[in-house]
């Protein structure tokens, strides 16, 4: 008798979204038309978190359009790694795929992800082609990875780069506590020190065309500086999280403002 062929696994798919009212509806519909290609099981969740633009609005609309197209709202603004959290524990199924609501990449590239994730490869990274970003940008953006890459021992080619997929397993080992940008940085050290399986591939990263980073003032930068130094602590002398067993996701606890973009 013929084989039958194996049927694809599931996918989660979610955009952390911040007045991204400019691009989310856009996002949603190809990350579904290209999920569609890839599995017919498959979910999208926009986590929006505290946006004061219409992203609340539009999102709810699509959720109505849509049904696998699933919504959660934080009440105020509590930071990229909050929304991180959120979506990896509001997604169900077996693969998940992350990237930012911002539009700076291009969900159809997930495809490319897909096909890397095979064999006993646990996450596949993406990492830019060239950065689209203004000129001071980039350059912190590359001062910044070349020291974290050099503090914390990490061995991927571009750990900011917000165009993963992951087996949602992994998260039966690790456990995700920031609430600020540095959240990529704490997952890929990690899932890394876990010694789990990390692909790589290159992805495009396009211009902003909507909305404005809230990163790249000496406030946000000083604050980052110093969870940077706060997490190599817990995470490369302490060695806390090798030592701990119980998985955090998400908080329902109060957390303080902290706009999404980071370096």
């Amino acid at each position: 008798m013929p084989r039958t062929p194996a049927r694809a696994p599931g996918l989660s798919i979610f955009f952390p979204a911040y007045n991204d009212s400019g691009t989310i509806a856009s996002l949603v519909i190809a990350a579904r038309q290209t999920a569609a290609r890839l599995t017919d099981d498959f979910e999208v969740i926009v986590v929006n978190d505290g946006s004061a633009d219409a992203t609340a609005q539009i999102v709810e609309e699509l959720a109505r359009t849509y049904p696998d197209v699933k919504v959660v709202h934080h009440p105020r603004n509590r930071g990229y790694g909050a929304a991180l959290r959120s979506g990896f524990a509001a997604a169900t199924r077996e693969l998940v795929f992350y990237t930012d609501g911002d539009a700076q990449y291009d969900p159809s590239e997930m495809s490319i992800l897909w096909h890397a994730l095979r064999g006993d490869v646990d996450i596949v990274n993406g990492y830019k082609i060239s950065r689209s970003d203004p000129a001071h940008r980039v350059l912190i953006g590359r001062i910044y990875h070349h020291t974290v890459k050099l503090l914390f021992g990490l061995r991927v080619r571009d750990v900011d780069c917000d165009f993963r997929l992951l087996r949602r397993s992994i998260f039966d080992q690790v456990s995700l506590e920031r609430s600020s940008g540095v959240i990529c940085l704490e997952m890929m050290k990690k899932i890394q020190d876990a010694k789990f399986t990390i692909a790589e591939v290159p992805v495009h990263h396009y211009h902003r065309v909507y909305g404005k980073s809230q990163f790249f003032n000496f406030r946000r930068l000083f604050k980052t500086a110093m969870d940077v130094a706060a997490l190599w602590v817990a995470l490369v002398i302490r060695k806390e999280h090798l030592r701990r067993s119980a998985p955090r996701l998400a908080t329902t606890d109060p957390l303080p403002p902290h706009p999404r973009d980071h370096a």
